[in-house]
């Protein structure tokens, strides 16, 4: 297959590249190929005709994105929306990866996320993801679209910034009423894998890792399997104020992928996986 990776400087594209490494990668960031330019996309995606299309690039600052909202827009929205149009013409499959933020978080947490649940995005990060679904959605019948949550991988992440704190100090705080699926890297590149090689319906699909935490609880089993001793103690998201809202709930049924014969590991074992490679 012919596969065009955007985005390909981060931290999900590192892991999809050496997925799909036998593949024939055309692999891009905004210095060969900028998104937000419709007549560059498409030029761009005649000239090379990939059968495949993973978008990799976002605006994922959720902070910053608060005050940036045009540039926000222009990479979450535009962006996508000129990659599908760019797709439609040669007839390649895109393959975008959206969030649950585009739920709001306000579901009580004795329930579950399912993928045409009513979106209710709280955040200009939220607001610009949904925007890019639709534009998808509107633009090509050819597509995935994976939402995922709590990435991390190869690179700064989560729990990579956990580890060096409870390394560094006895104690630490950490929010502990925010509930959702951590996902590795490596697991979400092979669903995208597994999708394209069973050719598996078209649609949005839930990719995350199986089974859900808490970031407090999180943070307490990557302590533990690191053999770090540092005290986490929890707070509540009203006692750690950040300038873009975080969702409570960001729990995602996996019912939809996992029925379309994709196999998905726990959060568990991904973070087990993970370290082995952090800690080396």
């Amino acid at each position: 297959m012919k596969i065009l990776v955007t985005g390909a400087n981060g931290m999900l594209a590192k892991a999809v590249k050496e997925k799909f490494k036998l593949d024939q990668l055309i692999c891009t960031d905004v210095e060969e190929l900028d998104i937000t330019n419709l007549e560059q996309v498409e030029k761009f995606v005649e000239d090379c005709k990939p059968n495949v299309i993973i978008n990799c690039a976002a605006y994922t600052a959720v902070d910053k994105a608060e005050e940036d909202f045009e540039l926000a827009s222009k990479i979450n929205s535009k962006g996508p929306e000129n990659l599908a149009i760019a797709a439609n013409k040669v007839g390649s499959t895109l393959v975008h990866i959206s969030t649950d933020y585009v739920f709001g978080g306000k579901l009580s947490t004795e329930e579950i996320y399912q993928e045409d649940d009513e979106k209710a995005p709280e955040t200009v990060y939220g607001i610009t993801k949904l925007q890019g679904e639709e534009a998808i959605e509107a633009n090509t019948k050819d597509y995935y679209i994976f939402r995922t949550a709590w990435l991390y991988g190869e690179g700064n992440n989560f729990v990579r910034t956990m580890i060096k704190l409870g390394k560094e100090k006895e104690q630490i705080t950490v929010v502990s009423d925010q509930h959702g699926s951590p996902t590795y890297t490596v697991d979400l590149a092979d669903i995208i894998y597994q999708a394209l090689q069973l050719k598996i319906p078209f649609g949005i699909y839930h990719a995350t890792n199986i089974g859900f935490t808490t970031w407090y609880d999180f943070t307490k089993e990557i302590f533990k399997k690191a053999n770090i001793s540092c005290k986490v103690v929890p707070v509540t998201s009203e006692e750690f104020v950040r300038p873009a809202k975080r969702p409570k709930n960001s729990m995602m049924a996996k019912g939809k992928i996992l029925e379309a014969g994709i196999n998905v590991p726990s959060w568990e074992d991904a973070l087990e996986r993970y370290l082995k490679e952090e800690l080396k």
